[in-house]
């Protein structure tokens, strides 16, 4: 097959043990899916979860650094655990929607947060608040088998070696298998597929030259800096 214009090169996560490579086809997030988080935003904790996407292309390695992005005075971390889907499905049953999980690992969903308030005010849909280039650092994965039942552990975030976020898998209001079962009675979940699930109170701002680092009990951490200049 040939293309009018070359086609871009496939996004992908490391695998931890591996110079295997998850291929990256839609990256969904779980919007506000902790208790202290939904409360810190100003929001009701028992509204129903909804999702928003990021492109594929937004993945960063792990130890990357990249520039402060553009059209923002307002960048914000959200630490959250990635699930990697391995086999896609539609109506998935909660009892089955782990099998369908190849692994797990940490992300931070980088926010423009001051487009998002601007579109949050106007009713308008959230893709340039949070779709953004380079807005999904991304640490290895770990196979599910690997990386225990993803229902507790630590998750945390630091900002320069200081702590801003810290909470606990227990939190989340809609488990793992909750968002996998939920998320596929809206689309056809396909190989490929990641889920952000959402993140713990604490999230704040960053500027240029910080470096975050990130972590859940029983994963590879991710890191990631902001350009000085």
């Amino acid at each position: 097959m040939s293309y009018v214009i070359p086609p871009a090169p496939q996004a992908s996560v490391a695998v931890e043990g591996s110079s295997d490579r998850f291929p990256v086809r839609r990256i969904f997030c779980v919007g506000r899916n902790y208790a202290e988080h939904i409360l810190e935003m100003g929001n009701d904790e028992r509204d129903p979860p909804f999702y928003f996407t990021k492109p594929a292309d937004a993945v960063v390695e792990s130890g990357a650094e990249i520039a402060y992005p553009r059209a923002t005075a307002d960048l914000h971390h959200e630490v959250e655990l990635v699930l990697a889907i391995g086999t896609g499905g539609s109506d998935i049953s909660l009892s089955d929607a782990m099998a369908h999980v190849w692994g797990a690992g940490v992300g931070i969903d980088l926010t423009r947060r001051d487009l998002q308030a601007v579109a949050k005010k106007a009713g308008r849909p959230w893709d340039m608040a949070k779709g953004f280039d380079r807005s999904a650092p991304l640490g290895a994965l770990v196979p599910v088998a690997q990386a225990g039942g993803l229902t507790s552990g630590e998750i945390w975030l630091t900002v320069n070696g200081e702590p801003r976020q810290t909470g606990d898998l227990a939190e989340m209001i809609w488990s793992a298998a909750d968002c996998v079962a939920h998320l596929s009675t809206l689309v056809e979940l396909a190989p490929g597929d990641l889920i952000m699930t959402g993140t713990p109170a604490g999230v704040s701002a960053v500027g240029r030259g910080d470096m975050m680092e990130a972590g859940i009990d029983g994963l590879p951490n991710v890191s990631v800096k902001i350009a000085a200049s």
